[in-house]
């Protein structure tokens, strides 16, 4: 939920990253138990943050990505990552205004327990605000 004066974070990045990706991957908040029948999964979670607590929010947000091999799931986390860094910085959805993004902690194998698929993830600051 977001706090007064700021928007939803996750669901901003969630919705624009589906329109880049389009159908080469399903973006999605959490994971289901057909997650090995969906690859190419991304998923989307804003793990804390700050904010100004008038109208600057600054979000911390996980994005990990769930792939059939580790090559693969690291080519669509490096897709992601310069995505975030260019297209994603400065642009305007109908609820917020991205403003600046960074890397806090760049895509980098992550451990999961299901052999059957390889997870990659890293963490971006992103800076927004409502639009009006």
């Amino acid at each position: 939920m977001a706090a007064v004066g700021s928007v939803d974070v996750e669901l901003e990045v969630m919705v624009a990253l589906r329109a880049f990706l389009g159908d080469d991957a399903v973006v999605r908040d959490e994971l289901d138990n057909q997650l090995t029948e969906e690859l190419p999964t991304v998923q989307v979670q804003v793990a804390g943050g700050d904010d100004d607590g008038i109208r600057l929010d600054r979000a911390f947000v996980d994005i990990d990505v769930y792939h059939s091999t580790r090559a693969d799931a690291i080519a669509l986390a490096a897709r992601i990552h310069g995505w975030i860094l260019t297209q994603l910085r400065g642009s305007t959805t109908e609820n917020a205004v991205i403003g600046r993004t960074g890397t806090i902690s760049r895509p980098a194998i992550r451990p999961y327990e299901n052999t059957a698929l390889r997870r990659v993830g890293a963490t971006y600051a992103i800076y927004s605000h409502p639009v009006s």
